[in-house]
């Protein structure tokens, strides 16, 4: 068993549905994954927790919008709203972790450390967004919110629905990388790179500054996994494990694989580009090194999924 893993947890799975998106419906899910998680903490697994905030952001957007439209408020920026979010799920990541803890008298400390990425401005995302955040609307309400908002991107997004884009630069570094390791080498559970990390350019003079961007969860956390000397990445998703024919008569559940496996499956064109496939480009970048693993699974499955009995496993 691996002693010291890091998990993403995909903002989506933090939003049970479109009539579940409160902040209470979305701490009721965080408890059940933090369940999970203590699971692995109580095996004697070390976490480090990564986060999406694709819907949180998009939220986070219309309600600054609302605001603005409706009684003048500032708009917020798109970067600050990646900070608060970032900062609003870690919170909540913590405290659940905190609770079950406690309850299971797991004497484990969690901190949350609020993480700038670094990206290119330079990066050809900025002059064609990729990202979707917010909701899933029908084409109707697609089209009429473009009209409202002609500079919006809307695409449709892996059959569920039409959503805003937005820039997603990919992580050339995690600035904050030096603390994460030091929480975890005092035997911390440390929650960071929050909904991809809050990107940030380098200036002239070597310091950083904000840019309205979300930054891939999983691309982020394979980077930090890769910057903290992490041997297993698990990333979650909605199902228990990785198919190739999806939703075919000749569908089939891909236990252990090879990364020479992964890659004819993405040339085949089995991993759709707004769901699976940037998981398993993230997992590749990640096991470009030998004696790495990537796990893929579902939240409920952490547990087992680390003993080898659940999930998809591509080995390096």
């Amino acid at each position: 068993m691996d002693k010291f893993v890091v998990v993403a947890i995909g903002g989506n799975s933090l939003v049970k549905d479109n009539g579940r998106e409160s902040i209470k419906d979305q701490y009721e899910a965080v408890c059940e994954i933090a369940a999970n998680i203590a699971d692995m903490v109580q095996a004697g697994v070390n976490v480090v927790v990564t986060h999406g905030n694709g819907p949180q952001v998009g939220f986070e957007l219309r309600r600054s919008e609302v605001a603005s439209e409706v009684i003048g408020m500032n708009a917020v920026p798109l970067v600050n709203c990646v900070a608060d979010t970032q900062g609003g799920i870690g919170y909540q990541i913590q405290q659940a972790l905190t609770n079950e803890f406690i309850q299971r008298n797991i004497t484990k400390k969690v901190a949350t450390i609020i993480t700038q990425v670094e990206v290119s401005e330079a990066d050809r995302n900025f002059r064609d967004p990729s990202k979707p955040v917010g909701s899933f609307f029908s084409l109707e309400q697609a089209e009429e919110l473009k009209r409202e908002h002609p500079e919006w991107v809307m695409i449709e997004d892996s059959g569920r629905g039409y959503r805003r884009v937005v820039p997603s630069p990919a992580p050339i570094d995690i600035v904050e990388k030096d603390a994460i390791r030091s929480l975890i080498e005092s035997g911390c559970i440390v929650i960071a790179v929050g909904g991809g990390g809050i990107p940030v350019i380098k200036t002239k003079d070597h310091t950083y500054e904000g840019i309205d961007a979300v930054i891939d969860k999983d691309f982020a956390t394979s980077l930090l996994a890769e910057q903290v000397d992490a041997k297993t990445l698990i990333i979650t998703t909605g199902v228990p494990q990785v198919f190739v024919n999806f939703g075919t008569p000749d569908q089939k559940a891909l236990e252990e694989v090879t990364v020479e496996e992964i890659k004819q499956y993405v040339k085949e064109g089995h991993f759709p580009k707004g769901s699976m496939l940037p998981k398993i480009e993230a997992s590749l970048n990640f096991l470009k090194k030998p004696g790495r693993r990537v796990i893929i699974t579902n939240p409920e499955s952490l547990s087992d999924a680390i003993r080898k009995q659940a999930g998809t496993h591509i080995v390096s």
